[in-house]
Parts: structure tokens; C-alpha cells; sequence
């Protein structure tokens, strides 16, 4: 057995600068999300922000790090090109860190990211992130794909309808897929709901089909 009774396959899986990050199993009920390679960091990084009581800090530091991947085009490049080294992205993540105040936690971490080869994991880490801190909180997480950023208002006017069908508060997962063409495409649980202009069109032509 490892530290903490951990079993060898549960040893720590990466290191930070001040902080040793685990990565341990539990009882998952949001949908596996420590059975993929983003969601084994996420989990790494929210057991360590939950045991430094840092869970909301963490979370801002990466809706934070979302928000910049979605307003520049440069840091976004950054993060999915494989022609950008890790040294080089480990620099660009810390100079950007005070930029957009990351705390020292999540800091650390995607400095980790980059040296381990795993930048291009920073997005889907974000999201996994966002429903276990959800999950730790007692909401359920609600998956929504529009063709163009909701606003602020649309946000909360959607929350509240989820939230009365759900019968618990919820966290909305949201991202932008202009394939869709328009619409919304909401999965809360089980159920998921297709409202989307592509789906619509594609109903309509099956039906001039028939």
C-alpha cells in the first residue's frame, strides 16, 4: 500500500511546485469523469483545493483561464498547437497567471499541464473540474450546447427553469457549438433535450423523405 493506504495504482500522478497533487479513487456519480485523462488531472486538483479549503478560489482561477481561452485568440492557439514546446507554454502560463489572477494552486497546476505534455487537456480539465465542485456542492450539472454564448440573463433564466425541473440547483456546463446553426441543446441526467436548428432541418428533410 502506498501513502495514505493508497494501493500502487493510486500513487501521486504529477507534481506542482509546493504542492503534491493525487489522484485517488472515490465513488463517481457524474459520469465517470475520473475514467479520462482530463478527468484524472480535475480530480488531482480538486482533491488538493478541497483539502486547502481553496474549492471556490480554484474554480475562478479556472473560469478565469475558460474565459481567456474563449476572448483570446493567441492563448487559445497556444493551448491546442502541438508546435508550442512545453517549456515555452509552461512560460506563457505564468506570465499570463498574475495577468488574469490565478490563485497559487491553479497556478501550479497548469504549470504542471505544460510540463507534462497535457495543455491541450485544459479545457476539458475545466469543465470536469466545474461538475465535481458542482457534485461537491449537492447541484447537478447540466450539459447546454447553444451556436453563441449565452448572456448573463439567459444563463439565469435558463438555471431557473433547470432548477424547477430538476427540483435541485444546478450548475450549467456551457459551450458553443455554431454547428448547431441555433437553438439549444440541453442533457441534464438522463434526459437530454434537442431544440437545435440542425436537428429541426434534419426532421425536416427525413419527413420530405417520407
Amino acid at each position: 500500500m502506498g501513502a495514505c493506504g493508497a494501493n500502487p495504482q493510486q500513487r501521486p500522478v504529477f507534481y506542482g511546485a509546493n504542492y503534491r497533487f493525487w489522484s485517488f479513487s472515490r465513488v463517481e456519480t457524474s459520469g465517470g469523469i475520473r475514467a479520462s485523462l482530463a478527468g484524472r488531472y480535475a480530480s488531482a486538483l480538486f482533491d488538493l483545493a478541497r483539502d486547502q479549503r481553496q474549492i471556490e478560489s480554484v474554480g475562478n482561477s479556472l473560469d478565469a483561464l475558460g474565459q481567456a481561452l474563449l476572448d483570446s485568440r493567441d492563448f487559445a492557439e497556444l493551448v491546442s498547437s502541438p508546435l508550442v514546446s512545453r517549456d515555452e507554454a509552461g512560460k506563457a502560463f505564468a506570465a499570463l497567471a498574475p495577468q488574469i489572477g490565478l490563485d497559487l494552486i491553479t497556478t501550479n497546476f497548469v504549470g504542471v499541464l505544460a510540463r507534462n505534455g497535457r495543455k491541450g487537456q485544459l479545457q476539458s480539465v475545466i469543465r470536469a473540474y466545474r461538475r465535481l465542485a458542482a457534485e461537491h456542492r449537492g447541484e447537478i450539472t447540466a450539459e447546454v450546447v447553444t451556436a453563441r454564448p449565452l448572456n448573463d440573463d439567459q444563463l439565469a433564466a435558463l438555471k431557473a427553469q433547470l432548477r424547477g425541473r430538476a427540483g435541485r440547483d444546478v450548475t450549467i456546463d456551457a459551450t458553443v457549438n455554431p454547428d448547431i446553426l441555433g437553438g439549444i441543446v440541453v442533457k441534464l441526467e438522463s434526459q437530454q433535450i434537442d431544440a437545435s436548428i440542425r436537428t429541426k432541418l434534419n426532421r425536416l428533410a427525413s419527413a420530405m423523405k417520407g
